[in-house]
């Protein structure tokens, strides 16, 4: 096996891509990324009746928007029958596979009268070490891997510790149907091992399945690959993650708003740990991220801390990178583009959105006042700032300001002026200020906003509003 370390993540495109399934492609993909290998991406596409196109689309859509790049071309496991067929003949050819003509039927009739004798019910072939020569021409067969029966298969997992299951516990299972197509169980370890994988880290579901699949490595004098099995993500109950506890598919967690990169720091912290850190970088990531440090426990889920953490992420993001997260969330949302005429004002509100905000759906709340246009409409709440007394008020400003040299420090210096002349607290200029430039009682600072609106906007919106 090679000494680079090469990792793989292996979704079926039967359906959207669970947080579960992009958590498991994250860890693969910080692992190989930490360790200078390969991350490799194989779409386990060979069940022709739930595949769709529309599915791998999403998949790969999910893998772009998280950030998780991966090596070489995508693999398609529907598209290596041929080879998964080769390597079953291979094996009938060492010995360590044999074909079988048993019938549903007898396989039936054989575990009827094992339960009623109180027996294993495991399928015993008696095609096992039949001779060849007693081979029937006019039926179909499967072949079936020649099992060991005695002793125990033991994965070394990196999670879950030394894993033992007896022989005797497991059955000589189908490589080939008889129609010539290959099982998962056999497709799997082929294609893991064409594609080099030294490390399969997946979920903890898959536990069941690796004593048997390693079974066919050494049938074949392959070297088996290290194994982590993960366990499941979980809801805030601690009952297995489904849609009564909100998002379960990853494209749903984009529509919400939440940034890439506070979803990658997140989900790596999710079933991980690193001592006590929870906010962390990309590069920190993938140089203190190693399998042995991955929790047996299931994790929960907890919506509070992915929006913290979220908020962190977006406070130290680039400009760039905030529009072109935001861009995508208002797609993903099924929501209008922000209009070229308005992306210049935006641009200059990013510098203190963007610290304010936890989530794109926040920062576009917050960003209201340069996202509106004239006549602002205050809501109901903002409405009621703007009595007569404060309209008054507003209008004086008005006056006040048309000379203003607009810098921040002048015109916070004017509206404290005017507010003393007044007897007033600061409030209750800002509060009709804050009605009369974006419509809410809650907004951004007041000084930024008629920094980003300039003069002539501030006062036009000031006017339509004053006594």
């Amino acid at each position: 096996m090679s000494d680079q370390i090469v990792t793989r993540f292996a979704p079926s495109p039967t359906g959207y891509l669970h947080i579960g399934g992009a958590r498991t492609a994250l860890f693969n993909w910080l692992y190989a990324r930490g360790h200078n290998g390969k991350f490799l991406l194989r779409i386990e596409d060979t069940d022709r009746v739930r595949s769709t196109q529309a599915a791998t689309d999403a998949i790969l859509k999910g893998l772009k928007w998280l950030g998780l790049d991966y090596d070489g071309e995508v693999v398609s496991q529907f598209e290596r029958v041929p080879r998964h067929a080769e390597v079953a003949r291979q094996m009938l050819e060492r010995g360590s596979a044999y074909k079988c003509f048993s019938t549903q039927e007898e396989i039936e009739a054989f575990r009827e009268k094992a339960k009623a004798e109180g027996s294993s019910q495991l399928f015993r072939s008696p095609w096992r070490d039949a001779d060849p020569a007693t081979y029937p021409t006019d039926r179909p067969y499967v072949i079936r891997l020649k099992a060991p029966r005695e002793g125990v298969t033991v994965i070394h997992d990196k999670v879950q510790g030394d894993v033992t299951v007896k022989n005797a516990q497991l059955d000589d299972m189908i490589c080939l149907r008889s129609d010539g197509t290959p099982t998962y169980m056999l497709a799997v370890v082929v294609d893991d091992h064409d594609m080099g994988v030294t490390h399969v880290v997946r979920g903890d579901d898959h536990l069941v399945n690796a004593a048997r699949q390693m079974q066919i490595y050494l049938a074949m004098g392959w070297p088996v690959p290290s194994y982590a099995h993960i366990p499941l993500i979980h809801g805030p109950d601690g009952k297995k993650l489904s849609k009564r506890h909100g998002a379960v598919g990853l494209h749903e967690y984009q529509a919400m708003g939440y940034p890439a990169a506070g979803m990658r720091n997140y989900l790596a912290r999710l079933g991980w740990s690193h001592g006590d850190d929870e906010f962390f970088t990309d590069e920190q990531a993938k140089s203190w991220f190693e399998l042995d440090d991955i929790n047996r426990a299931p994790s929960r889920l907890d919506f509070k801390k992915l929006e913290n953490i979220c908020g962190k992420h977006m406070a130290i993001m680039s400009d760039a990178d905030i529009l072109e997260g935001l861009d995508g969330y208002l797609e993903a949302a099924g929501l209008d583009p922000i209009p070229a005429t308005l992306r210049p004002g935006l641009e200059a509100s990013l510098p203190f959105l963007k610290t304010a905000s936890k989530t794109y759906v926040q920062l576009v709340d917050k960003a209201a006042f340069v996202l509106s246009g004239r006549p602002i409409v205050p809501d109901e709440k903002a409405a009621k700032a703007l009595d007569p007394v404060s309209r008054g008020i507003l209008s004086e400003l008005t006056e006040q300001l048309r000379n203003a040299s607009w810098t921040r420090e002048e015109l916070e210096a004017i509206v404290t002026k005017v507010a003393e002349a007044h007897g007033v607290g600061m409030g209750k200029i800002a509060a009709p200020l804050r009605s009369a430039l974006a419509g809410r009682s809650v907004t951004p600072s007041l000084f930024d906003m008629m920094i980003v609106l300039g003069r002539e906007e501030t006062l036009a919106r000031m006017e339509d509003q004053a006594a």
